[in-house]
Formats: C-alpha cells, sequence, structure tokens
C-alpha cells in the first residue's frame, strides 16, 4: 500500500480535472480526495495498491481531455482518514 500527495499544475481549473480524477481513482479502487487550490493547482491525496496509485499518477500526468499538465509535484504522504475517494471544497 502507498499514500502519495500530488500537487498538479498547469490548466487544471475548469476542465472537469477533480471530476475526472474522482472517477479514474474509484475505479482503481483507491481512497484519498482531490482538491482545487486557489492557487490554480490542484491537489490529490491517493492511497491504495502502490500498481493502482502509480497508475493514478501517469493518468494524471496527462489530465482529461481539456487540462495542459505542465507539472506534477509528488510526495510520500499518510493514508486519508475515511475510505472511499471523495472531491473537497477549494482551499
Amino acid at each position: 500500500m502507498t499514500a502519495k500527495r500530488l500537487t498538479i499544475s498547469g490548466r487544471v481549473h475548469g476542465v472537469g480535472f477533480r471530476a475526472w480524477v474522482a472517477s479514474r481513482a474509484a475505479a482503481l479502487g483507491l481512497s484519498g480526495w482531490v482538491r482545487n487550490r486557489r492557487d490554480g493547482s490542484v491537489e490529490v491525496l491517493v492511497d491504495g495498491d502502490t500498481a493502482a496509485v502509480e497508475e493514478l499518477v501517469r493518468a494524471c500526468r496527462r489530465g482529461p481531455r481539456l487540462a495542459e499538465v505542465t507539472a506534477i509535484e509528488e510526495a510520500l504522504a499518510d493514508p486519508p482518514e475515511q475510505p472511499g475517494f471523495r472531491q473537497l471544497p477549494t482551499v
């Protein structure tokens, strides 16, 4: 099991990025959350099977059709407190 925190930069607001991440994560059986940040980035906390986490990270490098991802910062993290995957409000 692996937990990671991602900060995704580029054109990632207003393109359905959060819903896209939530859908992919749920399909992969991952837990965590996704939220927009006021600085224009998207933040993701993801936890689960290492191969599934890495698959989501690879997918986030492309993003949904209208997104333009320019950078992803990733770091190991503590797992989320709640099971399942959800969208959180902007911070």
